[in-house]
């Protein structure tokens, strides 16, 4: 037996926190995930597809949603399994009753959306499912593997969607639909998939997370993968081999900047990402008006360039120097407003409280100022 073990698709996903024009191609990535699937299975010649549970983000997808994403397995004709997680729990009226009376569920592909055995004869093994018939419970779907009764001399799968108690901290999934860390041996399981958790995981050896195909959050988890998996016999070991589905990388970098090297070496990094990133980039530190402003002329590049820039940049400030100022030539009223801020500014230093004090609030509007001069000075000079 050798299959594709899947999960957490998200078909529908929004990405409502991006902007349009990075949060459409996202959401595509994630039917272009399927496709890849499709075409692994077929370059591996795989007996079948499990997909463990979460294969849409919501039971409010559109129509053509639900199509495109049937459409996305056309090109492994072998069996798919799915099951339903707790984005898209098998409800009385779910978006599973919505693909069925539409007639786009290609005939060969399985849902299980009942806690029954499902029987693969061309490659003699019983797949028992524990599909999520509501978004959160409290009991362990997954129990009724034990007493399941299935055909001898046949392997034994496993497919589920929940949390594995016990192993994973309560930060990463979520605290509802347990599942118990011993389920495999439990039920005699010669593997069990789970889907979940977005990262790939392996709980031991017949007993895995596959991780979503295309990974969906900052986090450094072994998303952007499904999992290849072979057993020669019921009761032998599988052999689990990971394999890349993500079209785009999600990194989070962060940085403290103070002086030139900081900022060169800042930028050398960055020079060094693909185009299919999908960055966060936290800075924080001081820098001379010089430094700020070749800062954001290397971010206006790079979101040019990347897949998605987000900066989040509070906790980096202006601090500009007597010769920014100088270089600034303000007069009047103006040199009136700067001498007094810097004046100000070095007076003190902010109390030990929520609220700053007049000396930080000081030096706060004067890097205002500064920028807002020196922006309209290359503006006025282009």
């Amino acid at each position: 037996m050798k299959f594709i073990h899947t999960a957490d698709w998200q078909i529908g996903r929004l990405f409502s926190s991006f902007d349009p024009e990075d949060a459409l191609p996202l959401a595509e990535a994630r039917l272009a995930a399927v496709e890849r699937l499709a075409a692994l299975a077929c370059t591996h010649e795989v007996d079948a597809v499990l997909v463990a549970g979460d294969v849409f983000d919501a039971q409010t997808v559109s129509e053509r949603t639900i199509r495109r994403m049937f459409n996305a397995m056309a090109g492994f004709s072998g069996p798919w399994v799915l099951i339903s997680g707790n984005h898209d729990a098998a409800l009385a009226e779910s978006v599973w009753t919505r693909a069925q009376r539409l007639g786009a569920v290609p005939a060969h592909v399985h849902l299980a959306l009942r806690p029954e055995p499902l029987l693969l004869e061309a490659c003699r093994t019983a797949i028992l499912p524990a599909p999520l018939s509501q978004r959160h419970t409290y009991g362990d779907s997954t129990a009724w593997f034990d007493a399941a009764e299935t055909p001898a001399g046949w392997l034994r799968l496993g497919l589920a969607h929940g949390s594995v108690q016990g192993i994973l901290a309560e930060s990463m999934v979520d605290a509802t639909n347990p599942i118990a860390s011993d389920r495999a041996a439990r039920a005699r399981l010669d593997y069990l998939a789970l889907g979940d958790w977005h990262g790939g995981k392996r709980i031991e050896a017949r007993c895995w997370y596959s991780g979503t195909p295309e990974p969906d959050r900052f986090k450094a988890n072994d998303s952007g993968q499904a999992l290849l998996v072979e057993i020669d016999a019921p009761g032998a070991e599988p052999r689990v081999q990971a394999m890349r589905t993500a079209q785009f990388d999600w990194l989070e970098m962060s940085a403290s900047l103070r002086v030139a090297s900081d900022l060169d070496g800042l930028l050398q990094r960055l020079e060094t990402l693909p185009a299919h990133t999908v960055l966060s980039l936290q800075l924080e530190g001081q820098l001379a008006l010089d430094l700020h402003q070749r800062l954001s002329a290397a971010l206006a590049v790079l979101r040019g360039r990347l897949r998605h820039l987000s900066v989040e940049a509070s906790a980096l400030s202006l601090a500009p120097t007597d010769e920014d100022i100088a270089t600034l030539q303000a007069d009047g009223y103006l040199a009136e407003v700067i001498a007094e801020l810097r004046e100000l500014g070095a007076a003190g230093t902010a109390p030990s409280s929520e609220e700053p004090g007049e000396a930080e609030i000081a030096r706060e509007a004067l890097a205002l100022l500064t920028a807002t001069l020196a922006q309209r000075r290359t503006e006025l000079s282009s």
